[in-house]
């Protein structure tokens, strides 16, 4: 069987183009007509236009950041995104699949941090984003929106009035949908299926991605809460000690072994068990966050727990002492 020849480069930027374009909110019938007429031009188009639809079609849709409508989508930004769509027509599926991966866990975020770190990152209109450890942000700044996308991890944002003359209106963007904030100070944690959000100053929106404006939630100062992509949870008070990582601790009060064992995990290179039979045991202490080692030290000294370590440290399993 003779292979299929191959597309050119310029062709498969068209048809990235074009699928950026139709895959947008706002896309009109002329668009989808045009479309219709380029890919009937040539044969090639319309095996270039074949693949893909046939790689968007197999993982359902676009990444979030590129399906965008075209209002939310800075102007000319997605040029860079295009030309890297464009190569991934050419590469097999597993190729877009592995770029899927990476954009899942951050790996091509414009700004990330390794377990462990924390890094301040000063935006072009003055407001500040500090980002917590494995965490990873884009960043959408244009004459119509300020807009943080949360790759992973979790973030604390002060904001700062905006002096452009449009009123930009500041959002963080997250797998659930939108956090728009009302001159705040705050915190988002994108956690496997669900945001969770802390305000310290003034208030802000969570706009659920598939729920009415009705469902949206208005978080005041000194509460916090959790939405998915369908529903605003209950707002409730502030944990004892919220926010605590931007200074390097970790508060606990009653905390459950076991949850303790999972934030510390975060913040190590490597693995945190914790056996069932000490999992529920009852924490409360202030615990550093730039070395865990201590914290796991403090833990085994007060607590009838021993922390056991394998693989050279990578592993360490607390458990009955």
């Amino acid at each position: 069987m003779r292979a299929a020849a191959a597309i050119s480069p310029d062709v498969l930027e068209q048809a990235a183009e074009w699928l950026v374009r139709l895959h947008a909110g706002g896309v009109s019938d002329d668009d989808r007509q045009a479309c219709e007429r380029w890919r009937r031009a040539h044969p090639e188009h319309a095996r270039a236009w074949a693949r893909a639809e046939r790689l968007a079609n197999r993982l359902g849709g676009l990444p979030p950041d590129l399906a965008m409508p075209a209002l939310d989508r800075p102007r000319g930004a997605s040029r860079r995104a295009v030309l890297g769509l464009a190569g991934l027509l050419a590469l097999t599926p597993a190729g877009w699949l592995g770029w899927r991966l990476a954009q899942r866990e951050g790996w091509t975020a414009a700004y990330r941090t390794a377990a462990g770190e924390r890094r301040d990152i000063r935006l072009a209109d003055g407001s500040t984003v500090t980002l917590n450890t494995a965490s990873a942000i884009d960043l959408r700044f244009d004459a119509a929106q300020r807009t943080v996308l949360l790759r992973g991890g979790e973030i604390l944002v002060q904001t700062a009035q905006d002096t452009a003359a449009s009123a930009r209106p500041f959002r963080v963007r997250t797998a659930e949908g939108w956090v728009r904030a009302l001159g705040t100070r705050f915190s988002v944690r994108q956690r496997e299926g669900r945001t969770d959000v802390a305000v310290f100053e003034h208030a802000v929106r969570l706009e659920p991605e598939r729920a009415p404006a009705s469902g949206f939630l208005t978080l005041p100062a000194g509460h916090a809460a959790c939405f998915t992509d369908s529903r605003a949870g209950t707002a409730a008070d502030l944990a004892t000690g919220a926010g605590a990582w931007t200074r390097g601790m970790l508060m606990a009060d009653g905390m459950r072994l076991a949850d303790l064992a999972a934030e510390l995990a975060r913040y190590r290179g490597g693995i945190v068990r914790c056996d069932p039979a000490v999992a529920g045991v009852r924490v409360s202490g202030a615990f550093p966050l730039d070395d865990t080692d201590l914290a796991l030290a403090m833990l085994a000294s007060t607590y009838p727990v021993a922390a056991r370590r394998r693989l050279g440290g990578y592993w360490v399993a607390l458990e009955p002492a």
